[in-house]
This record gives C-alpha cells, sequence and structure tokens, in this order.
C-alpha cells in the first residue's frame, strides 16, 4: 500500500473547531476517513509553526491518497501538503531502472 505523509495546517475556522472538539477527535475523524478507504492510520501528531497537524497513512492506491488530499483541502478549513513516502526497496528498484534521457543542451 502506498503511504503518504499528510502536513496540515488550519486556518482560523479549522483552529476554532479543534478548540471546540480538541485534538483526540480529529484523530478519530482523520483515522475513520482513512480507514473508510480501506487505509490504516500509522501516526498523527500535532505541531506548531508551519503545519499544525501531521499524519501517517497506508492507502490502498494514489487515487485514494490523493482522494483524502482532495477532500481535506476542500473544507476550506485546513490546507494540505501531500509528500508520498518511498521505501529504500522502492528505491532499489528505481535505481535499476533503465532510463534513456538526455540533458538539455547536450
Amino acid at each position: 500500500m502506498p503511504k503518504f505523509m499528510i502536513e496540515a495546517t488550519y486556518n482560523a475556522e479549522g483552529t476554532k473547531g479543534l478548540l471546540k472538539e480538541g485534538g483526540t477527535s480529529r484523530r478519530t475523524a482523520v483515522k475513520k476517513a482513512v480507514e473508510d478507504l480501506g487505509g490504516t492510520l500509522e501516526a498523527f501528531y500535532f505541531a506548531f509553526g508551519d503545519t499544525d497537524a501531521i499524519v501517517i497513512c497506508d492507502v490502498p492506491d494514489v487515487i485514494s491518497g490523493i482522494a483524502i488530499a482532495m477532500a481535506v483541502d476542500a473544507s476550506g478549513e485546513v490546507q494540505v501538503k501531500t509528500t508520498p513516502l518511498i521505501t529504500p526497496e522502492e528505491i532499489d528498484a528505481a535505481c535499476h531502472k533503465a532510463v534513456h534521457y538526455r540533458a538539455p543542451g547536450r
């Protein structure tokens, strides 16, 4: 299953909702959204600074990962940055793929 790291930043309305519902409620809501797509929630942490929450999850396919990001972003109260996470074994496999590429100007 593809693994994603989702970094979330709340706007003012999202923060008001967090203050009202609490942190564990948000984790429960995210876990349900991920599980409804057939995935698993590996980690959910809050942070402060540029990022308010960090989620690591496994989902059945890339389309499911995109769907989660779009649904959260479309709420208008949270902006997300979604990063696919790549295993060392996947990097090994990529290293063995022949790629015929020419750099610009060469």
